[in-house]
């Protein structure tokens, strides 16, 4: 589009969305920018393929695992307060915790819950039901996931571990987790586009979502809602307005309209500050507390994405250029590649910015061995096989039950193995890059023991476990 440096208007960011809609198949898509002082909306499109209404910048979509930086907010508010300690054991908070692995139970801190350090499988998503005690009812069934990790020990993405954050919040607060988010996030900053209960949101304009059918058409994708016990890990549904105003609270000083500080300027530069290093990995180079924390062109990018049954979305922010993006979109897998591509342009056009690609290598004959296996976690396996033309081949694999239980249907769906070509990062040994496909672009690593030996995949956030041969 020839966008040039600070003169993204609402036209272009228009015309922009367009383009990717109509090229990644998208129905609505509503983006948000703030740059120098200035916030600039637009929007495209429809809420529905079925009951077509205009997206505008106070439709609502769902948020997804954006979500989780309201969870890990509030626990610093209420760190803030001395009412909980980041470093403590999360015992000390929920006594009544049991996990499979003992040890772990009594070792692991609420700090690692907020940093994707727990170490046990995370995709755990069984519906304990719609009452005030679900999330309680979710945390007894925490010993079913199986430990892959000591606590502390590696990253892996963890939806579990903020359903079991959320559970901290109502114990600490004696209120419901989404009450307690009213009251110390919603409320004070004043996001009222923003709710946790389909009956809130039913009665305002918003968005469903849509995937492929078995014959490529987009169709509605159903169900909309996600159980209860997962509010805290991606269940608020929100407008772009209010999210662009939630990154620009976060690239503030903690003070909200009415002059009240909501959180302290170093407790918001703290969520900013690298708690773990994931260099390679597919979702940042590193983590705060709760934001994801990416090096692009020397500036520190920070951000989440959220992604739920046909919707996506992505916010991101760059607090010393005094720049924010928000996207929301209703359909998968083409709102992944819209906002991916969105938030590429108009980062570049406003500061300049260029983030690129690593690109694929060809590897010698026989250097690919030592990754070929199979790998699995909780809901994901994928084989990894030497595509004998100096790349690696992805076979995944739905787990059919997991599908299931995350949309609350008696019968799972059932899709094929999708294999995607991958090849290894230059210059960074046991990086890996998807070379097509979807997931182009798109990174992770392999892992090391002690002896060299390859022992797991980091795909899509998550580490997955080599299977004995």
């Amino acid at each position: 589009m020839g966008l040039t440096i600070f003169q993204m208007n609402d036209h272009e960011l228009l015309d922009l969305l367009a383009e990717l809609a109509g090229e990644f198949d998208v129905p609505g898509v509503a983006a948000g920018v703030w740059h120098k002082g200035k916030a600039t909306f637009a929007c495209h499109g429809v809420t529905s393929i079925e009951n077509p209404l205009p997206v505008d910048a106070h439709t609502l979509f769902q948020a997804g695992s954006i979500g989780k930086t309201f969870t890990a907010t509030a626990l610093l508010i209420l760190a803030q307060t001395g009412r909980v300690e980041l470093d403590a054991p999360v015992r000390r908070y929920v006594p009544e915790l049991h996990l499979a692995d003992a040890t772990a139970a009594t070792q692991v801190t609420v700090l690692q819950l907020l940093n994707h350090t727990a170490g046990w499988e995370g995709d755990f998503f069984p519906n304990t039901g719609e009452g005030d005690d679900a999330l309680a009812r979710y945390v007894a069934r925490l010993d079913e996931v199986a430990q892959l990790t000591p606590p502390g020990a590696a990253f892996s993405y963890n939806n579990a571990a903020f359903c079991l954050a959320g559970r901290v919040i109502e114990n600490v607060t004696g209120d419901t987790y989404e009450h307690a988010i009213r009251r110390l996030i919603l409320q004070p900053l004043g996001l009222r586009e923003s709710f946790f209960f389909r009956d809130q949101v039913m009665t305002r304009r918003f968005v469903v979502g849509h995937k492929p059918s078995a014959d490529a058409a987009l169709q509605v994708a159903r169900p909309w809602v996600l159980p209860r016990n997962g509010a805290p890990a991606g269940g608020i549904a929100t407008s772009v307005a209010d999210l662009l105003a939630w990154a620009r609270f976060h690239s503030g000083d903690g003070h909200v309209a009415d002059g009240r500080r909501v959180l302290s300027e170093s407790g918001l530069r703290s969520m900013r500050e690298p708690t773990v290093q994931m260099p390679g990995s597919a979702i940042g180079d590193a983590l705060g507390i709760g934001w994801f924390l990416s090096d692009i062109g020397g500036a520190q990018l920070v951000g989440h994405d959220g992604s739920t049954n046909g919707q996506e979305a992505s916010l991101s922010f760059l607090p010393e250029q005094d720049w924010a993006l928000t996207l929301m979109t209703n359909a998968s897998p083409g709102g992944l590649a819209l906002n991916r591509i969105a938030r590429r342009r108009v980062l570049a056009a406003c500061t300049g910015i260029v983030d690129e690609d690593p690109e694929p290598v060809s590897a010698a004959p026989g250097a690919l061995a030592a990754y070929a296996g199979e790998y699995r976690a909780r809901g994901m396996r994928c084989v990894v096989a030497d595509d004998q033309a100096g790349g690696l081949a992805f076979t995944l694999h739905n787990d059919p039950e997991l599908l299931a239980l995350m949309f609350e249907i008696g019968e799972a769906p059932r899709s094929r193995p999708t294999t995607l070509q991958v090849g290894l990062v230059a210059g960074h040994a046991d990086r890996y890059v998807f070379a097509s496909g979807p997931a182009q672009g798109v990174t992770g690593y392999f892992i090391r023991d002690g002896d060299g030996r390859v022992r797991a995949l980091h795909l899509f956030g998550r580490w997955l476990p080599r299977q004995p041969s």
